[in-house]
């Protein structure tokens, strides 16, 4: 396929996307019967965003034109190793392979086995000749390049076993929120989405604030109450229960208030229901200690101006741009250089 008819039919794929499918509202019940994090509203959320943000003509283009993509090549076969956190999580990759011109050999995580393929046959159905591009597999063979994502610990095996082909290997990575004092109230009720959406499984997703010492908690809390229901999520309710257990015994000091527990903390990983964080004495100093810790760093969530680094406003951590690169690495020019 020459790099317009790919282009042309994940425009179209965008435009199925944005409209009604029935067939698609039952894989996403089946989605949810199979994995119970993966509610019918987050999968929605999740296509929802495939369609507006990477699959509609004008992010698509802007994004393009950042490169010099060959009208057709030589494809190569890439395999993928998919995670499974979040429902699509994997798609990006899908589409940055396609895109290039490649051939994805496609590793689906046991998490996440059905909403893919189906994209691809609604691929397959608008252009036939997309089948030659993706093959769903059990074991990964043949392939000339990799990218995998997975945890610190998976990395490891990754590295051993794909390392002898070009590679993007991908860790454990999470969002951190900066915090002032001066934030309003709309702020920290947005920030909630950076912490409570999908529930908090994504690697953007906030999972440690960096606080000025004699933070008042109550403002925080308080508009992080405003996401209570969530704690109505069994699956949820067991970790947060879990937690409050836990340090409860452990005599950990904490902060509550009945959906999220935070304890003062270094790591930037957080448990699911639970919050870090830490204080700051200068603001230097932190930026110091953001660049130190880039590599476990996926994006900053602060006001405009308050430090150096990149930032994404509050509320927009899980709203990446095409160009959002995971972990940093330009996954296009790594795929147009092979």
């Amino acid at each position: 396929m020459q790099l317009s008819a790919r282009i042309n039919a994940l425009l179209q794929l965008g435009e199925h996307l944005r409209a009604e499918d029935e067939y698609l509202k039952a894989i996403m019940h089946r989605s949810s019967f199979h994995n119970p994090w993966f509610t019918i509203e987050n999968q929605e959320r999740a296509i929802a965003a495939i369609a507006q943000r990477f699959l509609a003509e004008a992010p698509l283009r802007e994004w393009l034109s950042k490169y010099d993509i060959p009208n057709e090549n030589q494809p190569q076969t890439i395999g993928l190793v998919m995670a499974g956190n979040l429902p699509l999580v994997g798609f990006y990759d899908v589409l940055c392979v396609f895109v290039a011109g490649h051939k994805a050999k496609i590793k689906l995580s046991d998490k996440d086995p059905y909403l893919l393929p189906y994209l691809l046959k609604l691929l397959e159905k608008i252009d036939p000749a997309t089948a030659n591009y993706f093959e769903l597999i059990e074991r990964m063979r043949d392939v000339d390049a990799v990218i995998a994502t997975g945890s610190n610990n998976s990395a490891r095996y990754f590295e051993a076993y794909f390392g002898k082909y070009p590679h993007i290997i991908r860790k454990n990575r999470n969002g951190i929120a900066v915090l002032t004092g001066t934030e309003s109230a709309d702020e920290l009720h947005e920030l909630g989405h950076d912490i409570f959406r999908y529930f908090g499984l994504g690697c953007r997703n906030v999972a440690k604030l960096y606080l000025p010492r004699e933070y008042n908690f109550h403002p925080l809390l308080e508009a992080l109450h405003e996401y209570r229901d969530i704690i109505l999520h069994q699956k949820y309710k067991n970790n947060f229960d879990y937690n409050f257990a836990l340090y409860i015994l452990n005599k950990v000091q904490y902060q509550a208030n009945g959906c999220i527990l935070m304890i003062e903390e270094p790591s930037l990983q957080s448990r699911i229901a639970a919050l870090h964080y830490e204080y700051y004495d200068d603001i230097d100093q932190l930026e110091v200690e953001l660049e130190r810790r880039a590599e476990e760093i996926q994006c900053i969530i602060a006001q405009p101006g308050i430090i150096k680094a990149k930032t994404f406003p509050f509320g927009k951590s899980q709203q990446p741009e095409l160009w959002d690169y995971p972990d940093g690495v330009d996954s296009m020019a790594f795929l147009l250089q092979l």
